[in-house]
C-alpha cells in the first residue's frame, strides 16, 4: 500500500515538473519552429548573384546608381558621405524583424543559469572585437576602411539569424533568445564606445556622432517599432498569430531587403570592387582568421566549464556570430569600400554558421563537452516530456 502510495506521488511529481517545464517553453515556442529552408541554405549564392546584379548594373547602367547615390541624408553634414535613403530603407526592414524576437520575459530568467551567458557575453563584446582588431591591423595595414569593416563586423553581435542556428544545432532555445534579447539592447550602449576605442588605438579617424546617429537610426528606430507593434498586435491579434503569422511573413520581407540593399550598394560602388579586387578579396583573410580563432576560443571556454552541449553550443555560436546588418548599416555613413568591405561578413556567415553547427554535433557525439548523469527521476521526466 504504502509502495503504491510513493509511486502514485512519483508520478504525480513528475507530471507536475513536466507541466512546469512545458510553461517555462511557452515563451519561445516560435523560436522552436525556426528552420532553414532551401533558398537560406544558398543564401550565400544568392549574396553573389546579387553583388554580381549590382555590378552589372554599375557597369553597364550607371544611371542607375548615379540616380540612387543622389538620395542621400546628411550627405554635406560634418564633411561625411551621409546615409543613402534607399539603402536606409532596405536596411530598416532587414533590422525589424530582429526585434521582434526581443523578449523581456526571457531576461528575468537570467539568475537559472547565467554561466552560458555572460560567457557569450564575454565573447561578444570582449573577445571578437579583439580578435578582429588585432587581425585587422595586422593583415591590412594601409587600408584604413577595410580594417574599420573588418572592427564593425567583429564587434557586432548576431540577434537574429543565431535563432535559427541554434535551433538546427538543437541548442537551449530559452538561453538562445536571452542571450538575444541582452544583444539587441546592448548594441545600443556598448556598440558605439566599442568600436570608437578600437579604431581610435590605430590613430584612424571616424566620425563618432555619425556613427552614433547611424545605431540610433537603424537599431533604435526598429527596436522602438518592434516593441510598439508587437505589444498592439499580440492585444490584438493574440500571441499564436503573432508568432505564427506576422513574424514569418516579416522576417521574409528581410531576406528581399537584404539582397535588394546588396544589388543598390553595388550598383552604386560596383565600381570600388572593379577599381580594388584584391582590397575586398584580402578583407576574408582576418574575417575567416577570426571566425577560427574565436570558435576555438569558445569551445575551449565552454569545455573548461563544463558546459553540456545545449549550452555549449548556443554560447559558442551566439559568441561567434556577427550582426552584418548594422555593420553594413554604419560603413555607410563612413566609406562606400568600408560598406563593401562588410559585405564579405555577409556573403561568409551562412556556409561558417553551417559548418559550426556540423562541427559542435559531431563534437558531441566525441564526448568534448560534460556530459551529465541522469538520474532515474530525470531520465522518467524525460521521457514524458519527449
Amino acid at each position: 500500500m504504502n509502495n503504491s502510495i510513493e509511486e502514485t506521488n512519483t508520478v504525480i511529481e513528475i507530471t507536475s515538473t513536466s507541466e512546469e517545464q512545458a510553461e517555462e517553453t511557452k515563451p519561445i515556442v516560435a523560436v522552436e519552429e525556426h528552420k532553414l529552408g532551401f533558398f537560406e541554405k544558398l543564401l550565400a549564392v544568392w549574396v553573389a548573384l546579387c553583388m554580381g546584379i549590382g555590378i552589372l548594373l554599375s557597369v553597364y547602367l550607371p544611371q542607375f546608381g548615379e540616380t540612387l547615390s543622389n538620395w542621400n541624408l546628411f550627405e554635406s553634414w560634418r564633411g561625411g558621405i551621409g546615409i543613402n535613403i534607399p539603402i536606409g530603407i532596405c536596411l530598416f526592414f532587414m533590422m525589424y524583424p530582429a526585434m521582434l524576437n526581443l523578449q523581456f520575459k526571457e531576461v528575468k530568467k537570467l539568475g537559472k543559469n547565467p554561466l552560458p551567458i555572460i560567457i557569450a557575453l564575454f565573447s561578444n563584446w570582449i573577445i571578437a572585437p579583439l580578435v578582429a582588431a588585432g587581425l585587422a591591423y595586422l593583415i591590412l595595414p594601409g587600408n584604413p576602411d577595410l580594417i574599420i569593416a573588418v572592427i564593425l563586423l567583429g564587434s557586432s553581435p548576431c540577434t537574429a539569424m543565431v535563432l535559427v542556428w541554434g535551433s538546427l544545432a538543437k541548442g537551449n532555445l530559452e538561453q538562445n533568445v536571452i542571450n538575444t534579447s541582452i544583444n539587441t539592447v546592448s548594441i545600443m550602449f556598448l556598440y558605439v564606445p566599442i568600436v570608437s576605442l578600437l579604431i581610435g588605438i590605430g590613430s584612424l579617424s571616424i566620425d563618432r556622432l555619425m556613427l552614433f546617429i547611424t545605431v540610433s537610426i537603424f537599431i533604435g528606430a526598429p527596436l522602438l517599432l518592434g516593441l510598439l507593434s508587437k505589444m498592439l498586435l499580440v492585444r490584438a491579434k493574440g500571441k499564436e498569430w503573432f508568432d505564427t503569422k506576422y513574424r514569418p511573413v516579416v522576417g521574409k520581407i528581410s531576406i528581399v531587403a537584404l539582397l535588394s540593399t546588396l544589388i543598390i550598394l553595388f550598383s552604386i560602388n560596383g565600381n570600388k570592387l572593379i577599381d580594388y579586387p584584391l582590397e575586398l578579396l584580402l578583407v576574408s583573410a582576418p574575417l575567416l582568421i577570426g571566425f577560427f580563432i574565436v570558435v576555438g576560443l569558445n569551445l575551449l571556454i565552454t569545455k573548461l566549464f563544463r558546459l553540456q552541449y545545449r549550452e555549449a553550443i548556443i554560447t559558442t555560436i551566439i559568441g561567434s556570430s556577427s550582426h552584418f546588418e548594422i555593420a553594413i548599416a554604419t560603413a555607410l555613413g563612413i566609406s562606400a569600400l568600408a560598406a563593401l568591405g562588410t559585405t564579405m561578413g555577409l556573403f561568409w556567415e551562412v556556409p561558417i554558421m553551417l559548418s559550426l553547427i556540423y562541427l559542435g554535433k559531431w563534437l558531441n557525439k566525441k564526448g568534448f563537452w560534460k556530459h551529465k548523469i541522469k538520474t532515474k527521476k530525470e531520465q522518467a521526466i524525460e521521457e514524458i516530456v519527449t
